[in-house]
Formats: structure tokens, sequence, C-alpha cells
């Protein structure tokens, strides 16, 4: 029994504090998408759990504090007008992982979004924990398993991808590298779009965001 409160007590829950894009950036989101799928039918479709997403922090916060993380997120929107910002998606990019590659819109990290991530890591960072296992994220019969890298990019995501290392982006699907270099050669026409909500995701493999924990409308 003690050991069964222990890991309760000591549970972590891999989160990704994230905000979701207009229909200006889901249809290109899921074109892409598309795309992806042909050249590697076994990627995942944009569905509704697996949503297009920027992912502004990704954490392993406490379990047992989740309501603590989304007060305090509440409070740091509370101080944005994030339904004014304009945002502008310039490029693709993926992430390598063995022979194939997690593909992206990349968005150009303007002053606003830096500075909400910073206001972000401060405000959750009491809940945290510095890493955590795949027991920490979302897995079903049909995708049970998470992969390390998966594991290690929410361990150091903080500082590895905030600051000046900050790459907001929407991810959009997986294929192999070959077809990701191509993708990338290709002319990408930059275009701009807007936020409409902000959410607590519990991630899955690949960093996709999976179940929404809490979401919050942004303010103008």
């Amino acid at each position: 029994m003690n050991q069964i409160l222990d890991s309760q007590i000591n549970a972590v829950t891999a989160i990704d504090i994230l905000l979701e894009p207009d229909e200006t950036m889901v249809r290109q989101a899921q074109v892409g998408n598309a795309r992806l799928r042909e050249n590697f039918p076994n990627g995942f479709a944009l569905d509704e759990t697996h949503q297009p997403h920027i992912s502004c922090l990704q954490r392993y916060a406490r379990t047992a504090d989740l309501d603590k993380v989304y007060e305090a997120v509440g409070r740091v929107l509370a101080g944005e007008k994030a339904a004014l910002w304009k945002l502008k998606a310039h490029k693709y990019y993926y992430l390598p992982w063995q022979e194939i590659g997690l593909a992206g819109i990349v968005i150009e990290p303007s002053d606003v979004l830096v500075g909400f991530q910073r206001k972000l890591i401060d405000a959750v960072a009491p809940f945290t924990e510095s890493t955590g296992t795949s027991a920490a994220f979302v897995t079903t019969t049909g995708e049970p398993d998470i992969n390390q890298p998966t594991i290690d990019y929410v361990a150091t995501y903080v500082p590895n991808s905030t600051g000046s290392k900050f790459n907001p982006h929407v991810s959009i699907g997986i294929a192999t590298q070959d077809y990701l270099e191509k993708m990338l050669d290709e002319r990408f026409e930059a275009f701009t779009f807007s936020a409409v909500e902000a959410a607590v995701y519990h991630l899955g493999n690949m960093g996709t965001a999976r179940t929404r924990l809490r979401s919050w409308e942004l303010a103008a």
C-alpha cells in the first residue's frame, strides 16, 4: 500500500502548454499531413487526438499539482492580449529519428512569443520535475510505446528549446528523411495566422498533443 501511495505522490505528467492556431494554419497543417502520409502511411493523422498546435513549453509536471499548473497558466494568459498576435509561418523543418523525421511548419519566434514562453517557464517551475518516464505520457493499445527521444525532449525542453533556442512550430507528421530533405528544398509560401485558444495537453509519442487537460479562450 505504501508503495502505491508513494508512486501516486511522485507521479509526473508530460504536459504541453500550447497555442491552438486558427483555420488558416490548420488547413496548411492538414495539407502537409496528407502529403506526408502518402510517403509514410504509418505516420499519424491530424485528428482529435493529434491536434495541430504551437508548443510553448513542455514539462514534467507533478500530477498532484496539475490544478496549480492550470492556475499559473491562467494568470499568465490574463496578462496577455494573445488573440491580437499576428504570427508568421515561414518554412518547413524536421527532427530526425532513425530513418524518419517529424516534420513541422516553423513560425518566426517573435518577441511576444519568446516573452510569453519565459513567463510560462517561471510560472510553472514550482510544480515541475526534471525528468520522467514513459508512464508520464499517453499510450494506447494501438500506440503502446514512447520512444526515448520523446522522453528526452521533454526533459531537456528547458533550456534546449527556450529563449534564443525557441523554435515555435506546428508539427504536421512523419516521413522518411529522404522525402523530408526534398520537401525542405521546395519554396515555402509564407503566411500569417492567429492563435485562437491556449491549452494544456497531455503528451503522447513524438510530442503529439493527445489529451486536452485544460483550455482558455484568448483575450484581445
